[in-house]
C-alpha cells in the first residue's frame, strides 16, 4: 500500500521548479521519469522500467533537461488515479438534464447510487484544463487496470482511471492552455487514501465461472468459429475506440485497447504482430498531432499487450453476467 510522506530535506533543494516537482513526487515514494516539455508524452523509452525515486538520477535528468515535465509511473508507485475531466464542448442531453458537466459529477452520482460517500478525501491535483486527479493507493492483491470513460470496465463519462501500465502527470508540471503556461496544482494535500472497496469492485474484472469440478476449462481451440467471431468483434471494437480517441486520451485509449487484445493473445487466439498491425492502422491519423508520434504509439501498444497477456481471457459455454455500476 502506498502512503504519503513528507519529502525529506535531502530531496527538497532544486535548481528549478520542475526538478523540485520531480524530487517532491519521488519523496512520496512515487517513481518518476521525464515527459516532453509542456506535454504528457514520455521523453524516454521504457519509462515504466526506468522510472525512479533515486534523487541523484533525478537531478541528472532534470539538470540536463530542465524544461521537461514530470511523469509518475502509476504501476510501480502503487497508485490508482481517478482522472476526472471537465466537459469541453456540448454536453450530452442525458447528462445536462441532471446538471452534470464534469467527471467529478459522474463519480459523485455513482457514489450516491451505491450508497457510498463521494471519494473526495485524498491527495488531489487540479489539471490545467479544468480537470482533477484524485490519487488512491491500490489495495494489495487487487487486479486493476486503466480504463477510459465508460468503455469496458470503465466508470463513466469523463471518468478515466490510471493504474498499472499508465502514467500520470505530476503536480508542478506545466501545460500550455491557449498559449499560456498553466501548472498542475495540488488542491488537497491530504494523505493518499486507499481506493474505496466499492470502486475496487467496480473496476475489477469478475473471475471466470468455474465448472462443477471447480477447475477452469481449457481455452477453446483456435479453430473455433466462436473464438474467431469473438476475436474479430474485439479487434473491431478496440480499433474503433482508438480511431475515435480524443486529444489527451490517446495514450490511455491505445494502452487499454492493447491490454484488452493482449488478454486474447495470452490464449494464443491472436498474435502480438496482428494486434500491433490493427491498432497501428487505427491510430495512424493521430500521428503527428500534438506530439503523438510513432515511437510512443509502438511502445504503448507493446506495453499494453504485455500487461494483457498476463491475464488470458477465458470463454465458457455460459458466460456469467459482468456486474458493474450503471447510470440510468
Amino acid at each position: 500500500m502506498t502512503t504519503t510522506t513528507t519529502p525529506t530535506p535531502a530531496l527538497v533543494p532544486a535548481t528549478n521548479s520542475l526538478l523540485a516537482a520531480a524530487l517532491g513526487a519521488a519523496g512520496r515514494g512515487w517513481p518518476v521519469f521525464p515527459l516532453a516539455p509542456r506535454s504528457k508524452r514520455p521523453a524516454i523509452p521504457d519509462w515504466q522500467q526506468r522510472a525512479t525515486c533515486d534523487p541523484d538520477r533525478i537531478r541528472r535528468w532534470w539538470r540536463r533537461h530542465p524544461r521537461h515535465n514530470v511523469g509518475i509511473a502509476c504501476g510501480p508507485a502503487g497508485l490508482l488515479v481517478l482522472d476526472l475531466d471537465a466537459a469541453h464542448g456540448p454536453i450530452p442531453i442525458h447528462w445536462s438534464r441532471r446538471g452534470i458537466t464534469h467527471g467529478r459529477d459522474v463519480l459523485a452520482l455513482l457514489a450516491q447510487q451505491t450508497g457510498e460517500p463521494d471519494p473526495v478525501n485524498t491527495f488531489t491535483v487540479a489539471t490545467p484544463r479544468g480537470g482533477e486527479h484524485r490519487y488512491f493507493s491500490r489495495p494489495s492483491g487487487s487486479r486493476l487496470r486503466s480504463t477510459v470513460g465508460a468503455r469496458g470496465r470503465g466508470l463513466g463519462w469523463h471518468v478515466d482511471t490510471r493504474g498499472p501500465g499508465a502514467l500520470i502527470t505530476a503536480p508542478g508540471s506545466v501545460a500550455a492552455v491557449h498559449g499560456v503556461p498553466v501548472p498542475y496544482a495540488v488542491t488537497w494535500g491530504l494523505p493518499v487514501a486507499v481506493l474505496p472497496s466499492w470502486l475496487v469492485t467496480a473496476l475489477t474484472p469478475p473471475p471466470a465461472p468455474l465448472p462443477a469440478a471447480h477447475q477452469l476449462p481449457p481455452p477453446l481451440p483456435a479453430t473455433s468459429r466462436r473464438v474467431s467471431a469473438y476475436v474479430q468483434a474485439a479487434v473491431t471494437a478496440e480499433c474503433r475506440n482508438v480511431a475515435t480517441a480524443t486529444e489527451g486520451h490517446r495514450h490511455i485509449t491505445v494502452y487499454a485497447a492493447a491490454a484488452a487484445l493482449g488478454e486474447l493473445h495470452g490464449n494464443g487466439w491472436i498474435s502480438a504482430a496482428a494486434i500491433t498491425h490493427h491498432l497501428t492502422n487505427a491510430a495512424r491519423h493521430h500521428l503527428g498531432v500534438a506530439d503523438f508520434d510513432t515511437p510512443e504509439l509502438a511502445t504503448t501498444i507493446r506495453d499494453g499487450i504485455a500487461a494483457g497477456r498476463e491475464h488470458p481471457r477465458i470463454l465458457t459455454d455460459r458466460p456469467a453476467p459482468r456486474p458493474r455500476l450503471t447510470i440510468r
